[in-house]
């Protein structure tokens, strides 16, 4: 069974922040269906599929990316990250990831979002060499892996040679807003042959002046909120008592916060 999904607002098709030439666009990282369903509905223009939020993002089952893909009508892409920790992957990881991409692909998925580095902290080439020809002619993103890179600027146009789209990245700070210097410095570097997308703390408050001062042109946030629930019966010890959930509301806040 595949969910069906309602079409796109009409004139949706590509949300312009402002009335320049050059618009922007927003990824939500959606950890759920709901989430993915809920970006969509907002108006986000595409989803960062992924799952468990609260180590970072984890590839997402077979069975949300296949109705994700089936469902939506804005790109989808999957993040492939086999399990929480560094980013550096052993051989039996490596033939994961390379099975998961092509499940992706048969899925549908627009691309992938990957990583993954040496223990010096530099890319990975041939790992990511590997990961790049399993998704041949697939969108390519490189995750926030990127911020633990020990020579980004280097990587940067590296990345770019090898077909990458975007790189999303924090600007090895806590948050976006604290690399945001990196962040501009990466994106005059980058011109135009890779997009460098801000995210980690990106919210209706600070995208607007966060893009004017960095210069990116995409920008990634999960605008997440907690659902709270009531248990059934007696608490279990351990179970969560509700989950996050991407939120129509804060989506629509973004998306409008250069419309004031």
């Amino acid at each position: 069974m595949v969910l069906k999904f309602m079409p796109m607002p009409e004139g949706n098709d590509y949300f312009c922040f402002s009335s320049t030439p050059n618009p922007m666009l927003l990824e939500i990282c959606a950890a759920n269906l709901e989430s993915a369903f809920t970006a969509q509905t907002a108006g986000a223009h595409r989803i960062e599929l992924c799952s468990a939020l609260g180590v970072g993002g984890l590839t997402p089952s077979p069975g949300t990316i296949r109705q994700a893909c089936a469902a939506l009508q804005i790109p989808v892409m999957v993040l492939i990250r086999p399990r929480e920790g560094n980013f550096c992957y052993q051989p039996f990881e490596l033939a994961q990831m390379v099975d998961d991409i092509r499940f992706c692909r048969d899925a549908g998925a627009a691309g992938v979002v990957i990583g993954a580095l040496t223990p010096d902290g530099d890319p990975d080439w041939k790992m990511l060499d590997q990961l790049c020809h399993a998704a041949s002619g697939m969108d390519l993103s490189f995750h926030r892996a990127f911020d633990f890179t020990a020579n980004p600027k280097t990587a940067i146009p590296q990345l770019a040679e090898r077909g990458f789209s975007r790189i999303l990245s924090s600007g090895q700070a806590a948050n976006a807003w604290e690399g945001r210097e990196q962040l501009k410095e990466w994106v005059e570097l980058a011109k135009d042959s890779i997009k460098i997308m801000p995210g980690a703390g990106v919210n209706a408050a600070n995208i607007r002046e966060l893009a004017a001062f960095t210069g990116a042109k995409e920008f990634h946030c999960s605008a997440k909120a907690w659902v709270a629930q009531v248990a059934a019966k007696a608490e279990i010890p351990g179970l969560e008592k509700g989950y996050w959930t991407s939120e129509a509301s804060e989506i629509k806040n973004i998306l409008n916060a250069f419309s004031k």
